[in-house]
């Protein structure tokens, strides 16, 4: 049986950053990821943005890592010359009766250490954006766009360059605890390799794969739901230059306006509840969207929505529950070394990405 240093199951962009920050660390790294490419699955299916922090509660897992990691992330593409553009986001009241959920965000991003905000009002915000119906705004200057796709290819060098390795076309099948000798892993080759330390970074796979994992108690598995998260384009130029955003809704951050490195606009995602992983889209649902972009810019009623694509956010909270932070465990929560489990890792894990590496790097350091 192969022995290896450290396995780490998924591609991912939050998997490459994990990989990545521990093989730099002098770790030897394998990556298992069942696609034939990385960043296949929810990596490829977001909004692509750094966001600033400005939505998630006080001293969380999410909020510490989405603030540290957006000046990570910045830094990281200034250095490797990645693509990015800080064009800055503008989150709207549309209504007289959000002006206070607008000063409540504000207030809760100034306790995440978020210090660079504006308030402004319509008329501000409709002389920055002149399409946009809005009663008041919240201007993040430092929010913005990246080409992850071009990020992840970034981490995977690094990785490759510091004596890790990558496998594809490779689906774990199970494995077991095996004491003081680490974790056994097997995949659909009928391969065993024998670990130091597995990081469970599978998304969507994740609680699977820990289930999957004889000897791993079942109690420090959480559910698992699925929502899944639509977009909708438009042929035409984007009509802003910034993002724009309405108040967050209980499982998101509501029907937005994003950019890509092209300036092709697009919208969503929207929230929907679903039993098992399906990636279609149901163009009916268009009429929602039109309804609710239609609250900041009024002008989408002379445009003809196009489907884009769909993502499905990792949920580890049920419909109708307070939404959940980020799950990341190792011994010391769980009791099992040799194991790092990454759960619910959805929005802002793109943005979090390498602060969630190095708490990855730390935590494995004590494994």
């Amino acid at each position: 049986m192969e022995r290896v240093d450290v396995i780490v199951i998924g591609a991912g962009v939050v998997g490459l950053a994990c990989a990545r920050a521990l093989a730099l660390a002098g770790r030897d790294v394998l990556v298992l990821e069942a696609a034939s490419a990385f960043g296949t699955g929810v990596s490829s299916r977001n909004s692509e943005v750094i966001h600033a922090g400005l939505y998630y509660p006080n001293g969380s897992l999410k909020a510490r890592h989405c603030v540290a990691g957006k000046r990570m992330l910045t830094d990281y593409c200034v250095s490797r010359g990645i693509p990015f553009r800080q064009c800055g986001k503008l989150l709207v009241a549309t209504e007289d009766t959000q002006l206070g959920e607008i000063q409540k965000l504000l207030a809760n991003a100034a306790g995440n250490g978020v210090d660079d905000l504006t308030l402004i009002d319509g008329g501000a915000a409709r002389a920055m954006e002149p399409a946009l119906r809005c009663k008041a705004a919240l201007l993040s200057p430092s929010s913005g766009i990246i080409d992850s796709h071009r990020y992840m290819l970034s981490l995977l060098g690094d990785l490759e360059n510091a004596g890790g390795m990558a496998v594809f076309n490779t689906t774990v099948t199970g494995g077991r605890i095996d004491g003081d000798d680490g974790v056994i892993i097997t995949t659909q080759a009928a391969d065993a390799l024998r670990a130091r330390l597995v990081i469970n970074c599978a998304a969507l796979g994740a609680q699977a794969i820990a289930h999957a994992i004889a000897g791993f108690p079942a109690e420090h598995v959480p559910a698992l739901h699925y929502a899944r998260g639509v977009y909708f384009s438009i042929s035409a130029k984007s009509p802003f230059s910034h993002l724009i955003y309405p108040l967050p809704e209980a499982a998101g951050l509501g029907v937005h306006l994003t950019i890509d490195m092209g300036g092709q606009a697009k919208f969503g995602p929207d929230v929907e509840w679903i039993a098992t992983p399906s990636y279609e889209i149901d163009t009916s649902r268009a009429k929602g969207f039109y309804a609710e972009i239609g609250k900041y810019w009024p002008g989408i009623v002379h445009h003809e929505l196009q489907p884009a694509y769909a993502g499905i956010r990792p949920k580890i909270s049920a419909p109708g529950e307070p939404a959940a932070d980020f799950y990341i465990a190792g011994h010391e929560t769980h009791g099992v070394r040799g194991v790092i489990n990454l759960f619910g890792i959805e929005s802002p894990g793109l943005t979090a990405s390498l602060s969630i590496a190095e708490m990855v790097k730390n935590l494995a350091a004590a494994a």
